[in-house]
């Protein structure tokens, strides 16, 4: 079935596959270039290869985001399966140029295309994305899809830990975090994005792997206020999938979620906060 509303976003959003397929949301991907490879994210390269190369190949990679052309692309797509109309959901203009190039592309179709920045990336971003799918699946219009979306935005609460902030500062993506540094070598900070301003920012930093994760599991469960409505999140990881079920398994055994997944960063993401990575975001549902 083609989808009146053609729903769009980028590959950041780190939505499972089988939901991906499910509610038939489109991806564009970012880019991964490294050396002369120029690598479409979770196309040309997956998190288990890139994680694995990561460590031991001596050049670092960098990211680009889609260009104008790859939105206008699959809206065009879009417009020849039947769509009338789209949204495009995409990672936080903060953190990433996405946001310009889908600006860029909707005014080269002629299709009416809705644009939101979700001030956010990971599954902070995906469950916007879901809730603008389920919107449309109940039969809500396409402004009613990002007005969802926002919704969720602003209850959503992505909290992650990494091993270091080396990543994130050579990618200059380190917003807020950067008062850590000079100062962090020897903790685990934990770090947030703040759904207002798109940034990521510094919470706190602990001196051990242990603690780093109970911190992230604390602050979650104090931010969402869980036990208080149903529970929907994900537990993201950066090649530590161990951890990441064990976090998860805790979060299940303490508030049984409506919705629970366990799922990599993908490449992209994972250029810029590494390897050893482990968040949560999630929300209460009204």
């Amino acid at each position: 079935m083609t989808h009146r509303i053609a729903l769009i976003s980028d590959s950041i959003c780190d939505i499972p596959k089988q939901l991906i397929e499910q509610y038939q949301i489109h991806i564009v991907p970012l880019y991964l270039i490294w050396g002369k490879e120029n690598l479409r994210d979770e196309i040309d390269i997956d998190a288990e290869t890139f994680y694995n190369r990561l460590p031991v190949d001596p050049i670092h990679p960098t990211t680009s985001q889609p260009t104008p052309r790859d939105f206008i692309e699959i809206l065009e797509q879009v417009k020849q399966a039947g769509a009338e109309e789209a949204v495009i959901i995409t990672i936080s203009n903060q953190l990433s140029g996405t946001y310009d190039s889908a600006t860029q592309a909707k005014q080269a179709v002629d299709i009416p295309v809705h644009i939101h920045d979700s001030l956010s990336a990971s599954m902070g971003q995906g469950w916007q994305v879901l809730a603008a799918a389920r919107t449309r699946e109940a039969g809500g219009s396409a402004l009613e899809m990002v007005q969802a979306a926002d919704a969720i935005r602003r209850k959503c609460s992505l909290v992650f830990t990494v091993d270091t902030l080396e990543y994130l500062h050579k990618g200059g993506r380190i917003g807020g975090a950067a008062k850590l540094l000079g100062t962090a070598l020897n903790f685990k900070p934990q770090l947030y994005v703040d759904h207002e301003t798109g940034r990521i920012e510094a919470s706190k930093k602990v001196r051990t792997r242990k603690k780093a994760l109970e911190e992230v599991f604390q602050t979650f469960v104090s931010e969402v206020k869980a036990g208080s409505g149903h529970l929907r999140l994900t537990v993201q990881h950066g090649n530590v999938e161990e951890e990441a079920k064990a976090l998860a398994q805790r979060i299940n055994d303490a508030f049984a979620p409506v919705e629970l997944h366990i799922g990599s960063l993908t490449p992209v993401l994972g250029v810029h906060v590494g390897p050893g990575t482990i968040g949560i975001a999630g929300y209460i549902e009204d």
